[in-house]
């Protein structure tokens, strides 16, 4: 590709960026993808996009497969790639999208991890019941912040976790919270979601209390001109690795038998409502999710747990003996 032609590229991106509020993951996922197609073309002498067509595509998808990238990288590549080409046929510079009728190859349904309750509630009495802080050397960043047990910072943490549970956020809805977007009256936060789409949520009771303490501590943390709910030692708004961290040194410190990262609260959240009010719908806008498809995922993890407990307890669902 030429100069101009890879241009259009960052042309595109600052559309997206403007109309739907890419995230910064999103960005770099996006750039990534079309920068390796537009790599691959010039490799094949490819020099306008005007000169692609459906095998050109085709071949892309193959050699992506034949490079050891997974049937969903490359789903997500071809997803990348239809949003690029019809915002050239609108911009006048393609007739048709090349990679309409292209399909990757099948990826086998990857359901969401989840912890039962038990788990979950041990996790949650974690900062409540946290002792004295234990001695850790000093680190920078992120990291640092993942090391720190100060009372307020304790507080802080439990309403993190409290919340992320409570409330099903994603780590980008939560650390993007400001405090106008908290009702503590009505137990609601309001949530900028995927392609800037604002949605209400509930707050439980104990995620409410643990939002109370902390907003309390927070006044010795932020600054008078910062906004957001959730900062780090610095006073300024806490990033989502700080979170990540900090998440995943609580679980260690409990002692807990499997990673545990930010969106884990959000499925369990999903989880545990459909299991106790099997209401897809209601769980579908809590989550935020445009299509109910998405959410029919948390649909099979409540399958395999009902047939667990049918396997144990349905007299001719066990073997007879021989």
């Amino acid at each position: 590709m030429n100069a101009d032609e890879r241009a259009r590229i960052g042309d595109y991106l600052r559309h997206l960026s403007h109309e739907r509020r890419l995230s910064p993951h999103t960005d770099s996922n996006y750039r990534r993808d079309l920068d390796a197609f537009a790599g691959w073309c010039e490799s094949q002498g490819i020099s306008r996009w005007s000169a692609i067509d459906s095998q050109h595509v085709r071949a892309f998808a193959a050699a992506s497969h034949k490079g050891g990238l997974a049937p969903r990288s490359i789903q997500r590549r071809l997803s990348a790639l239809r949003g690029f080409f019809r915002w050239l046929i609108r911009e006048g510079v393609l007739e048709r999208d090349p990679a309409a009728d292209v399909r990757a190859p099948k990826a086998a349904k990857r359901l969401p991890n989840a912890l039962d309750v038990d788990r979950m509630q041990r996790l949650l009495d974690g900062p409540a019941r946290a002792g004295e802080p234990e001695p850790r050397p000093r680190r920078a960043g992120a990291e640092a912040e993942a090391d720190s047990d100060s009372p307020a910072l304790l507080a802080r943490d439990f309403a993190i976790m409290e919340l992320l549970y409570s409330s099903g956020l994603r780590l980008a809805e939560l650390v993007g919270l400001d405090l106008e977007h908290v009702d503590l009256k009505d137990r609601t936060v309001r949530v900028l979601g995927k392609g800037a789409k604002t949605r209400i949520v509930p707050v439980g009771a104990q995620a409410g209390a643990a939002l109370t303490r902390w907003l309390r501590e927070r006044a010795t943390l932020a600054g008078i001109d910062e906004r957001a709910v959730f900062v780090g030692r610095n006073g300024r708004r806490l990033g989502a690795r700080a979170v990540q961290l900090r998440v995943a040194a609580w679980a260690k410190r409990q002692g807990l038998d499997v990673k545990v990262h930010p969106h884990l609260f959000r499925h369990s959240f999903a989880t545990h409502l459909l299991e106790s009010s099997q209401d897809l719908r209601g769980v579908q806008e809590l989550l935020g999710h445009a299509n109910i498809s998405t959410t029919q995922a948390y649909t099979h993890l409540d399958f395999q747990h009902l047939a667990r407990i049918y396997d144990q307890a349905h007299p001719r669902a066990r073997r007879r003996p021989r």
